[in-house]
């Protein structure tokens, strides 16, 4: 089917549970898999549905995420694409941050009014999935819903945190909960036996179906729900929609992460080095698009490498690494030991001149030194650590912080740009 389709994907607030990795950039400008960020997941499957029509919506340390945008996303001028930001901004009509999902959307409706469109599908840009969004649009004109909700199926007791709905056997939302926490509610919205007949994946246990926090409205529904003073689609304009507009519920059993919280970006990311990962950045047809940085391949000499994904530019020498996410320019000098690391890598090549600079202000190089041994980290862009250090959360409580180095959920991270000097031993 033809669809005109808008895309507008959420950038989230300040990410304060992914902290200190949004320190200086916003949640979707986040690097993933060694050299991607988080926002190319939504814009390569909208790039890959046939929707080129995309907005992004702002509002917090977005610097690194416009530069990214404007360099990756260029589009011929025979295609009509666009990925436009749009931050939080003063109007005549207020001069408020956006104070919630549908807020945000509320306060850009001005800017989508001059596109020709028909649908609007509405996104986060801090998930990690692969959705084919024109079966999403065909389903929501087939069953001419006003609203589809993308739910997955998830077992009754891990549904904490998530929005759930009653749907029935004709994928017709009757009911909408965000966040229930009592388990008689929770029972209560389990999926029917039709709806578990329509599943791929055949589970004996009760499961729920939760929302994805991914939307289709029609255009004038669209107008029509965001025309109150409501905050958020999840808990507000979603359920105010059920008694006179037609909800539907289009169900995805592909792998879907939320990545929120520091412990699901360590655990999503490291799970790619996987030999068989549950998302598959080599699948084809369905590309995952990025930059376009023209760096030279990898180097890595003598190294005993087990489960690692390696980006471009890097020179790896002597080393052990177990389980890593190694992101682009990194360094990693003889005798590094490096199990359960993302490295981030480095956004520039240090020349010869900067280095005897460095040296002879006791500054170490970008990069892991010399006989290092570094676990359970996250290793931000930019990092300099020098020879000798020792680093590994085990012992530390969550929320200790000394010298650019946090304990977020049982994960060390060295913050951007930070120097730890030889010999530390955290």
């Amino acid at each position: 089917m033809e669809h005109k389709a808008i895309a507008v994907i959420m950038g989230g607030g300040r990410g304060t549970r992914l902290y200190p990795l949004t320190k200086e950039r916003c949640k979707p400008a986040v690097p993933l898999a060694g050299k991607y960020r988080l926002v190319d997941i939504p814009i390569s499957n909208c790039l890959n549905g046939n929707i080129n029509k995309i907005f992004l919506l702002t509002q917090f340390n977005t610097a690194s995420l416009h530069r990214h945008i404007q360099e990756t996303y260029r589009f011929d001028p025979f295609s009509g694409g666009t990925v436009d930001i749009l931050s939080a901004e003063q109007t005549e009509k207020g001069e408020s941050w956006y104070q919630g999902t549908a807020d945000a959307v509320r306060q850009n409706i001005h800017h989508f009014a001059s596109e020709d469109y028909d649908y609007v599908v509405i996104l986060s840009g801090d998930q990690l999935y692969r959705m084919d969004y024109q079966a999403l649009l065909d389903q929501h004109m087939e069953t001419k819903a006003d609203v589809t909700v993308s739910a997955i199926p998830f077992p009754a007791d891990q549904v904490s945190g998530l929005g759930l709905m009653r749907v029935n056997d004709d994928l017709t939302i009757t009911e909408f909960v965000e966040k229930p926490t009592d388990p008689e509610v929770i029972d209560g919205l389990a999926i029917t036996e039709a709806i578990k007949n329509r599943l791929k994946e055949k589970s004996e246990g009760k499961r729920c179906l939760a929302s994805m926090g991914i939307y289709v409205f029609n255009r004038e529904t669209m107008i029509e729900a965001l025309d109150n003073d409501m905050t958020d689609f999840g808990k507000e304009v979603i359920p105010s929609l059920l008694k006179e507009h037609k909800l539907s519920s289009f169900i995805f059993e592909g792998y879907w992460e939320d990545i929120g919280t520091v412990k699901a970006f360590f655990d999503a990311n490291l799970q790619l080095a996987d030999p068989m990962p549950k998302f598959n950045f080599f699948s084809r047809g369905r590309p995952i698009y990025t930059r376009a940085r023209y760096l030279p391949a990898s180097k890595i000499n003598r190294c005993s490498i087990n489960h690692v994904i390696v980006g471009d530019g890097c020179i790896i020498t002597d080393s052990y690494l177990k389980r890593c996410v190694i992101g682009i320019r990194s360094v990693l000098r003889e005798g590094a030991r490096l199990e359960n690391v993302i490295m981030m890598g480095s956004d520039f090549f240090e020349s010869s001149a900067d280095r005897k600079a460095n040296a002879e202000k006791g500054i170490p190089d970008i990069g892991v030194g010399m006989n290092c041994e570094i676990k359970n980290a996250i290793i931000d862009k930019g990092v300099r650590i020098g020879d000798n250090v020792r680093l590994n959360p085990e012992g530390k409580p969550d929320g200790f912080e000394k010298g650019g180095l946090f304990v977020r959920d049982g994960i060390l991270i060295v913050t951007k740009n930070t120097v730890v000097p030889d010999n530390t031993v955290f």
